[in-house]
């Protein structure tokens, strides 16, 4: 069966991908308008009507700001540990309480959505609770990892299982440290439950890369403290110090922070 891969929105704006077959699919986040949801979906041949799970990873606005709509509205499944629905509770950032669509999950216990199979894992940053997601489908396994303070020995063994791995690379670090954040939020970004920098993510990449790894996306790009271009470069070079090949060894991208990929399909 194919798998269909497509970032809708990647960035401190909003979030949200879509991971399914030809016969269903489901959201990680949805941090973005529904009408947008539905647009992008529609643009690129894929049924609403076919998402049968939204995954969410923390309850910062940027992630779920569309999640009680989903949920409520459409009767369609949120998974998420029980902090992370707490939080969602507690936001006013949604609007729909969730109800009937509230499923929770534990982390590190596998559980399945049709012919998909879901670890959920545990992730630092400076949320009610944070999880990333690794998602096994046949011979393929994704796993997603944004908002990620620093890279614990759970991210890195998660990531490192990974054929197709979606990973936060949010600042570069000269411009954050010269850039106008004030410096209580320049600690933040840069802090152990803040976000991952362009160099810890090319650093991590280098040091376990594996053949079994096809593509890396970076994802989570900051408005005014990077640039896409600077990202990947940033990636490039430090694989290629290794003897690692972009565009023949993997494949590497920079996920748009408020535009759509392009659809990846699997066999």
């Amino acid at each position: 069966m194919k798998l269909y891969f497509l970032s809708l929105a990647s960035g401190s704006s909003g979030n949200c991908y879509y991971l399914g077959t030809p016969e269903y699919g489901m959201l990680i986040d949805a941090g973005i308008g529904i009408r947008t949801i539905k647009k992008v979906l529609r643009d690129n041949i894929i049924e609403f009507s076919k998402i049968i799970a939204v995954l969410v990873t923390h309850d910062h606005a940027d992630h779920i700001k569309t999640v009680g709509c989903l949920g409520e509205k459409y009767n369609i499944p949120v998974y998420t540990t029980q902090a992370v629905h707490n939080g969602i509770d507690n936001s006013r950032y949604v609007e729909e309480m969730l109800g009937a669509s509230r499923r929770i999950i534990e982390k590190e216990k596998t559980f399945l959505i049709r012919d998909f199979r879901i670890t959920a894992f545990e992730v630092p940053h400076d949320s009610t609770d944070n999880v990333g997601y690794f998602v096994e489908f046949g011979n393929h396994t994704f796993t997603f990892a944004t908002d990620v303070g620093h890279i614990t020995e759970t991210v890195s063994a998660y990531m490192s299982k990974a054929n197709h791995l979606v990973i936060e690379a949010n600042y570069d670090e000269e411009m954050l440290k010269f850039g106008s954040y004030p410096h209580f939020l320049k600690e933040r970004v840069s802090s152990p439950t803040g976000h991952l920098s362009n160099r810890e993510a090319a650093e991590f990449l280098a040091t376990h890369y594996h053949s079994g790894l096809k593509n890396i996306w970076l994802c989570h790009l900051s408005r005014d403290n990077n640039h896409p271009e600077l990202a990947y470069k940033t990636v490039d070079i430090r694989l290629f110090s290794e003897g690692i090949r972009v565009g023949k060894d993997v494949s590497l991208t920079t996920l748009k922070r408020s535009t759509p990929s392009e659809l990846y399909e699997f066999e």
